[in-house]
């Protein structure tokens, strides 16, 4: 009923962001956008069946008349993973089950793209943005399967957080990936290991 759809890293500017992910696999990102609702702008790197973003507030817009998603309001420090968000067709029956705070599911877009996506009123999602927003293509390909490769896949993506425990229980019957990790932690942090064509590379 989940499938990992995409990585968010965040940064204080598009560019660090992306200079950040760049040095660290040496591959280039895709062009992405602008989400005027939100005031911000991203770059895409496909890993495999899932992708990479990296986002940042775009200073060319408008501030919104709403919280930006990804806490990017009280964003700072180095471009880092700080959110992860997860696909589902069946909205509905997965809504309900979501962890208090992660927001009802908001229309968004993109350029021609088109989906809507759970946003917390205040921007920041449940466990300190570890918990996962829920996205709908709403019928349309996900989208990996509109990216050129990479060459970049996932090995590993670990989530260490005080309350593992609940996020466990959460995803238990909604989200079966070999390739995620939930560890017990007395410090939040994410880490994602990468099969890469220079060899393994970690990002955080």
């Amino acid at each position: 009923m989940l499938e990992i759809d995409h990585i968010v890293i965040s940064a204080e500017t598009l560019e660090e962001g992306t200079a950040y992910v760049t040095e660290c696999l040496g591959v280039d990102l895709l062009e992405g956008g602008q989400h005027a609702k939100f005031g911000t702008h991203n770059r895409l790197l496909r890993l495999g069946d899932l992708y990479l973003e990296v986002i940042a507030i775009d200073p060319s817009a408008a501030k919104p008349d709403c919280a930006r998603w990804f806490g990017l309001d009280e964003f700072s420090g180095q471009p880092r993973i700080t959110n992860w968000v997860c696909r589902t067709d069946k909205p509905r029956r997965v809504i309900g089950r979501t962890l208090p705070g992660t927001g009802e599911m908001v229309p968004v877009s993109r350029g021609d793209l088109h989906w809507q996506i759970t946003v917390a009123r205040n921007g920041k999602l449940p466990l300190d943005g570890f918990a996962p927003a829920i996205i709908d293509w709403m019928g349309a390909d996900a989208p990996p399967t509109r990216m050129p490769e990479s060459g970049c896949t996932v090995d590993q993506f670990s989530i260490m957080h005080p309350h593992a425990i609940t996020l466990r229980s959460f995803l238990s019957g909604l989200l079966s990936d070999d390739r995620l990790t939930l560890r017990g932690s007395e410090v939040p942090k994410y880490e994602l290991t990468l099969k890469t064509p220079s060899g393994p590379k970690i990002l955080t």
